[in-house]
């Protein structure tokens, strides 16, 4: 759920909505983003092999040492976690500075940082993160691996390692991964929030800062998870006060979101639905975080299925029903079409009575004291009563995803009988809708004169004489019709493929014998020469959906003001991307 569920959905609407956002027609390096996404599906991939395998990884996402050793974990499945997941790094790693960059460099004439949308700088956040964070973890599993296949010792504490080091290495990244998963939700409920409640963002100064300071602070938590591992009152005490002002920003984005909905006009669509469902979830399990603070509490708490409950009320109430608000607000953007609204609305409330009746009955269980990280619990103890009521509100969150599937499926093959839904459906406010219904290939006609945030939102309304809201324009006059013949779009590239290809090998070689390094070895050098002497831009390859089947570039003839300074970037830029 943590690293192949939400962290790629999160990164999916990072790459799709962020160069639309900030007005750019595609990220800085197209070809490096390539490779970003083969490389993850490359890590993902061989991480899931060791199901086919039958060796399982045993240790959980947290993969505490020395329990994840060859002694307690014989076999080859936590090498598949350690090796796949520094696989998929290397993927996040490339990602964050390609879209650091994106939004540095390739903003819309006019966009300052600060006529960003909220959901382009909660991205931005995240990518620092990522890229602060991921080389700890990478470090820690690096030394996972050499313990476990190499003889090293680092976890060993019979020949005088530390298994405490793990603890600090992981939770050091594990705490940021939180605000890695959550904070993209957070951009995506303040884009939705607005639109429905037809309001601007309430304190978009204090919603940007406060996203920063969560991203800043979450350094400083880590060892709220270590309290009874023996660290010392001082640090428990600086990490229990740490604990506590992170509460402060978190509080804020929730107070400003309720400021934002009073005395709008709030639509209650899908989208806005599980909006609201993020803002009502994320703050019980924000509540339920606050008591780590405490280290009595924590210490009754920790390892207890209390931990268990918190965790998904911020990771699925929060980041989980975010995406569900994305996928629902952004659909027709994507794909031309809208899905179904009745439908929608079945799959939030059985997703949000189901999430509650499973994840609600475990702060009792864990008060009552039942352990964590076990696969069956003793009779007796007075917990199978709320284990069941959990049970079944996992089926009913099941039968509520399941509805999105058939929501998916449905509208799908409605919209071969229609046509592609109008370019504002939800009369938006970003740079984003001012495309056609999907998206075309090069994203803008034209490059747009950004003047203020919510760019989109005052192209069609302004002001009369009394300071009330009118209409000035309607979204098709607003809107670019996608009509362009002379975006040249970079050269699209194999090589970005074949090069990720070589990391399993790699991975399967460090495993099982050395020779299997060789082939990987030759993949990904042959493809890092062939990409180096790739052409800069191929006159005979495809550049776009508008592309002259002579193969002639029509942008040589005719380029379009605005456009062809964006054309010459993506071209030079496509080498090293």
């Amino acid at each position: 759920m943590v690293f192949m569920v939400i962290m790629p959905l999160a990164a999916a609407f990072a790459n799709y909505l962020l160069p639309l956002q900030i007005g750019a027609r595609d990220v800085a390096f197209p070809r490096l983003n390539a490779l970003s996404f083969w490389v993850f599906l490359a890590g993902g991939l061989f991480l899931n092999m060791a199901w086919l395998l039958g060796d399982a990884p045993d240790g959980g996402w947290f993969a505490y040492a020395p329990n994840t050793g060859v002694i307690f974990s014989p076999g080859h499945g936590m090498d598949y976690y350690a090796l796949g997941l520094q696989i998929m790094g290397i993927a996040s790693l490339v990602s964050a500075m390609n879209l650091i960059v994106t939004v540095l460099n390739m903003r819309a004439p006019g966009m300052t940082l600060f006529k960003m949308p909220v959901l382009t700088w909660m991205i931005l956040v995240v990518q620092f993160l990522l890229l602060f964070a991921v080389p700890v973890i990478t470090v820690a599993l690096f030394l996972l691996m050499f313990d476990r296949n190499y003889g090293a010792n680092f976890f060993n504490p019979e020949l005088g390692g530390d298994p405490l080091l793990w603890q600090h290495l992981f939770w050091i990244f594990g705490h940021p991964e939180v605000y890695i998963l959550i904070l993209p939700s957070f951009g995506i409920v303040s884009e939705v929030i607005p639109t429905f409640s037809r309001k601007p963002i309430f304190g978009y100064p204090f919603m940007v800062f406060s996203g920063i300071a969560i991203g800043f602070m979450g350094w400083g938590v880590w060892a709220h998870h270590m309290f009874v591992s023996g660290i010392g009152p001082i640090s428990v005490a600086a990490f229990s006060v740490s604990t506590m002002f992170i509460a402060v920003p978190t509080g804020v984005k929730i107070l400003n979101w309720l400021a934002t909905m009073w005395g709008g006009r709030i639509r209650f669509t899908t989208a806005m639905l599980f909006a609201t469902g993020v803002v009502s979830m994320f703050t019980v399990g924000g509540l339920s975080g606050v008591t780590h603070s405490l280290a009595p509490a924590d210490t009754q708490q920790t390892d207890t299925y209390y931990i268990v409950a918190h965790f998904h009320y911020v990771i699925f109430g929060g980041s989980l029903l975010g995406i569900f608000a994305g996928f629902y607000f952004w659909w027709p953007k994507a794909f031309g079409h809208l899905l179904g609204e009745k439908l929608g609305k079945w799959n939030f409330w059985l997703m949000l009575i189901g999430f509650n009746m499973t994840f609600g009955p475990m702060h009792i269980l864990g008060l009552q004291g039942m352990s964590r990280r076990i696969d069956s619990y003793s009779p007796g103890f007075g917990f199978e009563f709320w284990n069941m009521f959990a049970s079944i509100g996992a089926f009913i969150i099941t039968t509520g995803v399941l509805i999105f599937v058939i929501n998916v499926v449905a509208s799908a093959r409605r919209a071969r009988h229609e046509p592609p839904v109008g370019p504002d459906p939800w009369d938006a406010r970003s740079l984003e809708w001012f495309t056609p219904n999907p998206t075309p290939v090069h994203n803008f006609d034209e490059l747009i004169q950004v003047e203020s945030l919510d760019e989109f939102w005052h192209r069609k309304y302004g002001e009369d004489e009394d300071g009330r809201v009118v209409r000035v324009a309607s979204a098709e006059e607003v809107c670019q019709d996608g009509s362009a013949t002379d975006v040249h779009l970079p050269s699209p590239s194999y090589w970005p493929i074949i090069l990720a290809a070589g990391f399993p090998f790699i991975g399967f070689g460090l495993m099982y014998t050395l020779w299997l390094c060789v082939p990987g070895a030759v993949l990904m050098l042959m493809a890092i020469y062939g990409w180096i002497f790739e052409p800069t831009d191929d006159p005979d390859g495809p550049h776009g959906h508008h592309d002259d089947p002579s193969g002639s570039d029509p942008g040589e003839d005719a380029p379009s003001e605005g456009a062809s300074d964006t054309a010459v970037e993506t071209a030079e830029e496509a080498p090293v991307g």
